[in-house]
Order: C-alpha cells, then sequence, then structure tokens
C-alpha cells in the first residue's frame, strides 16, 4: 500500500520505529546500526529503512522539522501501516540552567502554543504526556548503560527560538523553569499517538544552550549523538 508521502508496502514497516528529523541520520543509523538495512522510501527524499538490530526488526524513518511535517509522517506509520511505537531521535536546545551542552533529554511530554490540535479536531491542549512504558524501558537501558538521562517536561516551539529578534520574549512565552528543553516536533508526534491509541517517547541531545557556551568538537557530537541512538534501539529489544 501506498499514501500520499509514503511509498512503502505494509511489510516494508516494522512495528517499532526511530525517528530522527534529518534523512541523512536515517540514514546513518540504517548504515551502522542494522543488519540488512533496506531503503524502503525515497518520496521527497524523506528516507526510510528497515533492517534488524540484535534480532529484532526495526523501521528508521526521517520525519522532516517541524509539528506539521511530523504530524503527517506519523500519522501514515501508526494508521495506515501498523506502527504501534514511534521514538524520534534529535537534537534540542535549552534555556534550563540546570541543562548542559551534550544532556540527554527524556521528555515525559511535551507544552505547545501551536494550533495544530485546534485545525485537526478543534481541540486545545497545550501539554500532552509521552508514552509511560515506552519511557520507562528508555529509562532502564540508560542505567544499565550508565548514561546520565535527564527526564522532565519539554517544549515544543513553532519556530526556530536562536532566530528570534528577542530571546527573552521568547522565554517569557513559558515561565515554567521546570521545562528541560525546546525543540519543534515532540507535541505534534504524542498528539497523534494519543489520538490513534499508539505509543511515542523522544530523545533528544542538547546542542545549545543560552548558558552553556562550549564550542562542541565532530567527535563530542557524534559520540553523544551515538550514546542516545544506541539507547534508543536498546530500548526496543
Amino acid at each position: 500500500m501506498a499514501t500520499p508521502h509514503i511509498e512503502s508496502k505494509l511489510e516494508d514497516i516494522a512495528p517499532v520505529v526511530l525517528m530522527p528529523g534529518d534523512p541523512l541520520r536515517a540514514k546513518y543509523i540504517a548504515e551502522n546500526y542494522l543488519e540488512d538495512a533496506k531503503l524502503i522510501n525515497t518520496v521527497r527524499n524523506m528516507f526510510g529503512y528497515t533492517g534488524t538490530y540484535k534480532g529484532k526488526r526495526v523501521t528508521v524513518f526521517a520525519s522532516g522539522m517541524g509539528i506539521p511535517s511530523i504530524g503527517i509522517y506519523s500519522y501514515e506509520l501508526y494508521k495506515f501501516y501498523n506502527v504501534e511505537q514511534i521514538i524520534r531521535i534529535g537534537t534540542c536546545g535549552s534555556f534550563n540552567e540546570n541543562i548542559k551542552i551534550l544532556d540527554v533529554i527524556l521528555s515525559s511530554g511535551a507544552y505547545c502554543k501551536s494550533y495544530f490540535d485546534e485545525l485537526l479536531d478543534g481541540v486545545d491542549i497545550d501539554f500532552i504526556q509521552s508514552s509511560y512504558e515506552l519511557n520507562r524501558k528508555i529509562i532502564n537501558k540508560a542505567k544499565e548503560r550508565n548514561i546520565e538521562l535527564k527526564y522532565g517536561k519539554t517544549i515544543t516551539s513553532d519556530v526556530f527560538d536562536l532566530y528570534c529578534d528577542d530571546k527573552d520574549k521568547f522565554r517569557k512565552n513559558y515561565p515554567d523553569k521546570e521545562f528541560l528543553g525546546v525543540e519543534m516536533e515532540a507535541f505534534g508526534l504524542f498528539y497523534i499517538a494519543k489520538k490513534l491509541e499508539k505509543e511515542a517517547s523522544c530523545l533528544m541531545t542538547v546542542v545549545d544552550s543560552l548558558y552553556d557556551k562550549r564550542n562542541l568538537t565532530s567527535e563530542e557530537r557524534q559520540t553523544s549523538l551515538d550514546n542516545m541512538i544506541e539507547m534508543a534501539l536498546e530500548s526496543i529489544i
């Protein structure tokens, strides 16, 4: 079967999907972590691959940037391809002084001021939780691998905050100091998962911070991303 955005056959896609935003990151994961990886989607160059990780069949499928894009792909994967779990893996920024560059965040739920939910279903929801059971598995794997995981609420924004002319004004939209990170997709994923009674989580590596101004080497950045990818894959076995 095919949808307007996915050319794959039903049997091409596994029940568990890792979803980076960048199509080239999907390619990287498939080539470096999956056995017998097969390219199963090229529509709009939004690459998807299916292979196995330690005997577990898994699909890696890019989402693109922003709620509209991840909303489309997660909906079609859940609704038409029988996907049960999606773990978003990506990067984020933070204006929480307790969060440092290269920290790994697991979102317990996302706050968002988007009209996505109102346009789609006529409801007004500002905060939506991720999957407790899926999060529990990820947390347990992080403990096994001695990876420190920051677990808590995050923000999903419709704009890339680094391009805001007045960053202090942007921050005043989110007065809760407990928010760990800011990204652009998780709310859409969590909303679609709840709507279709599926599971969704979001793992993120912090790459921008108002308080931590370190300049990362490419090796540091890649090592942190690899740790996050491995933790996500280990949690689905």
